[in-house]
């Protein structure tokens, strides 16, 4: 592999392009190393999670530009771009990563709010007379 390898992760609204090339296992978050960037161990966690399931946790640089959203779905967002960049490095891993359910994207968002109403469901206080 010569050179870098890119992914694109999306969860609620948050999006994350990923950067993926040899190297020791530094992963940085706009420009920021990704335990700085995501205080709470679970975030990183879910950084590190396709690349203990693949076994490669220290052959790669991953370098992420995320936007949008909050930390945890640019976390998430995250975790899916490093699953579909991995797959662009080494196909045979779809099997493993897809078992672990790390190639699915989660389509849950936000509901938009119902005139009417206070917010997507919640309604004012009804009152017969």
């Amino acid at each position: 592999m010569e050179k870098q390898k890119n992914a694109i992760g999306r969860r609620k609204e948050a999006v994350t392009r990923v950067f993926l090339s040899k190297g020791e296992g530094k992963i940085t978050v706009n420009n920021k190393s990704y335990k700085e960037y995501f205080p709470l161990v679970y975030l990183q966690n879910q950084l590190e999670a396709p690349l203990k399931t693949a076994e490669l946790t220290d052959k790669f640089d991953i370098v992420i530009n995320a936007t949008g959203g909050g930390l945890k779905g640019q976390a998430e967002a995250a975790k899916l771009g490093i699953a579909r960049a991995l797959l662009e490095v080494n196909p045979d891993l779809r099997p493993t990563l897809k078992a672990a359910g790390y190639l699915k994207r989660d389509p849950r968002g936000v509901e938009r709010k119902k005139f009417g109403h206070k917010k997507a469901r919640k309604s004012f206080q009804f009152s017969k007379r």
